[in-house]
This record gives structure tokens, sequence and C-alpha cells, in this order.
């Protein structure tokens, strides 16, 4: 470990331990390490589908083609697990370390790993949802090998209206309690740490920058450099989610929880 990682992860270490109010924002690089494609950037999804099918419009036109698409990126029998940087997170939350999690990513990964103060904001692949009557179905791997989704599109057991994955497809807004429990939690934290997010996508970019006005403080953890290590970063750890995150672990020890905290 080169001597500016090394500072970093000292200096993130420390902040952690000031006890201040500690939420963590996360994008496409937390799952990267567990074989979730990103989205943008060389090798991601953009690079090799149409986002067109990720289009509200398109789907009510055409949902068999859409969820072609859908099940072949989204619901393969092979999902991803969490990453030991999900671990970590859920971790943290159970010690009363990190009070709240805001996601990017309509993974699942974080509630898998065990996190439960979370907000997801663009909502999940884990459930399914009717267009007709809003009714949500359950997505999980179960539901997937009874057959949910050999049949396109699926139909909902209520009305017979057309399920849609539960996430935000473009053209649609972000979901309402999704979106205030993230920017209430952000109003009260002292500290941010940012992981694998690009800062491009608003208004989830906007949770961050609420922490930094309020006079909070901001690591980010990402391999390379992004709108926020450019503009609101206090601290950049210039490492993957798994290794950064393991080694602040390690440098908060296995004894700090939030009563051990000053």
């Amino acid at each position: 470990m080169d001597d500016t990682i090394k500072a970093a992860v000292a200096g993130a270490a420390s902040l952690i331990r000031e006890g201040r109010r500690f939420i963590a924002f996360t994008g496409a690089g937390v799952s990267a390490e567990s074989g979730v494609p990103t989205f943008r950037g060389p090798g991601g999804l953009w690079a090799t589908i149409d986002p067109g099918v990720l289009e509200i419009s398109r789907f009510h036109r055409d949902p068999v083609t859409c969820w072609e698409a859908i099940r072949e990126l989204f619901y393969s029998p092979s999902r991803p697990r969490p990453s030991s940087a999900h671990r970590i997170l859920a971790s943290w939350e159970k010690r009363g370390i990190l009070s709240f999690l805001v996601t990017q990513n309509i993974d699942g990964l974080h509630r898998e790993a065990g996190t439960r103060h979370i907000s997801e904001f663009h909502g999940s692949i884990e459930y399914l949802v009717c267009m007709s009557c809003g009714e949500r179905t359950d997505a999980g791997p179960a539901a997937l090998a009874s057959g949910l989704l050999e049949i396109l599109p699926p139909r909902c057991a209520t009305c017979g209206g057309v399920l849609k994955p539960d996430f935000v497809f473009f053209g649609e807004g972000i979901p309402t309690a999704a979106y205030q429990a993230a920017f209430e939690a952000a109003s009260g934290a002292g500290l941010c740490m940012i992981i694998g997010s690009t800062g491009l996508v608003y208004p989830a970019a906007e949770i961050p920058w609420t922490v930094k006005r309020a006079g909070g403080r901001i690591i980010e953890i990402d391999p390379g450099e992004t709108e926020f290590t450019r503009s609101i970063a206090d601290i950049h750890i210039g490492l993957g989610a798994v290794e950064a995150l393991g080694l602040l672990d390690a440098a908060l020890g296995p004894s700090l929880n939030a009563s051990a905290r000053p």
C-alpha cells in the first residue's frame, strides 16, 4: 500500500471515529466486484444493449421485446452475490457505526448482505409491480424458479395486468418514499461515504452535495476520479470497494461501535 492510500485510509478512519452521523452513498462500482456490469464506461451495459428497452414509453408499447432484454440482463439463473464490500457496510450498520445507506443500484445486494436502513433510490429487481393495479410481486430466486418469467410479459395474479420490474425506467420519477428517506438521511448527516458513483446521475448525485452544503465531510472510494473527486471529496481513497472497505474495516478494528465512539 503506497503512502497516499495509507494516509487516505487513516484519515477516513479518523473521520468515522469522530462519531458524526454517518451515511453511505453507493453506485455501480460497489457491485462491479460482484460481477454486476456497470451501465457507463468501457464494458458497460450501454455499450452492448439498446437503452431504449428501459424507457417506460417503449415498455408500454412493446413490453414483450423489453422484457426479453430485461430477463437476460437482470434475471439470469446465476445471479450475483454480495461481495465483502456489501457485507462490511451491513456489519457497520449492525454495530451502530453506519446510520443509513442510499444506493443507486437496483441489484438488491445490499439488502441480501443484511443492510436494513436503506433507500434503494432507483428501486430494485427483487420485485415486480403491476402497471394496472400497483400490486407488487416477489421476483426473488424462488419465484423465478417457479416459472415467473417463463411467459412474457409476466402478468399480475390479482388483475392480469402487465408486470414490470420495480425499478425506475427512463421517463419515470423517483419513488416518493425512497426519495424522502434518502434526503432526510442526508440532511441530518455529518459524514457521507461515496462508493463507486460517477456523480453524473441526478437527482441521486444531489445526496452527497446535501451533506456537504450542511457542513458535513465527504469520503470517496473509487479507483478513478469522478465528479465528486473534483468538487466535494475531502478524502479520496483510490481503490475498488472491496479493497478499500477491507482496509478501512481493519483500521477501525472490531471493537469500534456506536457506544465506543467519542
